[in-house]
């Protein structure tokens, strides 16, 4: 997961709001807000940050607080990200993500301004995901199943094709100036493309890596 910064929302979404009876299920313009949210989300999930695509078969609209418990809710934008699919017709152990989590209540919202959500989030050269606070790695674990097979798998296979292709680059010699540039290359800092799927576990492993070249 990494901080999510919302933009504007679609004139469609602040007009549907104001008419009487308005509800998401009778927006008629979901084409155009999954549009909106892909483009915010740079084309990654908000939870996994596996690839998303603005189309209804390759990504879902996510109600961050689920419309069952919070109808008055479910036309704010704020409370909308896009969600991949979440291994979607599989057996519920599984699914991850919004297709798991489905009405439970995650805490942690990515779009939070004042607290980035990727400075409390860890991975291992596994593909394990966790959190230095308890709460976090449990509903990591427990609300959104982000440590299922099909992800860690997907997690170590983007850090291992990394290595490979610094270590042919650079042949092992990983000196700051080397490190940074990466850092911004895959934080998203030195673009504004999309990013690429997983980019916070090679993220991580960077600033690791610079850290240790500063002690």
């Amino acid at each position: 997961m990494r901080q999510i910064k919302k933009g504007k929302e679609p004139n469609s979404l602040t007009e549907h709001r104001h008419k009487a009876h308005a509800d998401y299920e009778n927006y008629p313009e979901k084409d155009e807000l999954r549009n909106y949210l892909c483009k915010e989300q740079r084309g990654i999930c908000c939870y996994c940050m596996s690839a998303i695509f603005p189309e209804n078969s390759k990504m879902k609209i996510e109600h961050f607080k689920c419309q069952e418990r919070h109808p008055d809710l479910q036309l704010e934008y704020w409370n909308l990200l896009g969600s991949c699919l979440g291994n979607l017709g599989q057996p519920e152990e599984l699914t991850h993500c919004d297709n798991f989590k489905g009405s439970k209540e995650f805490s942690y919202n990515p779009i939070n301004q004042l607290s980035k959500i990727e400075d409390y989030i860890w991975y291992n050269n596994d593909g394990t995901i966790g959190s230095s606070i308890h709460d976090l790695d449990h509903k990591i674990n427990r609300i959104l199943n982000l440590n299922v097979l099909i992800l860690k798998k997907n997690r170590k296979a983007a850090l291992d094709g990394f290595k490979v292709i610094l270590n042919k680059k650079h042949k092992g010699q990983f000196k700051r100036h080397v490190i940074e540039r990466w850092l911004e290359n895959w934080n998203g800092s030195s673009n504004q493309d999309n990013l690429r799927p997983y980019c916070q576990v090679i993220v991580y492993w960077l600033q690791k890596r610079l850290n240790k070249n500063k002690a």
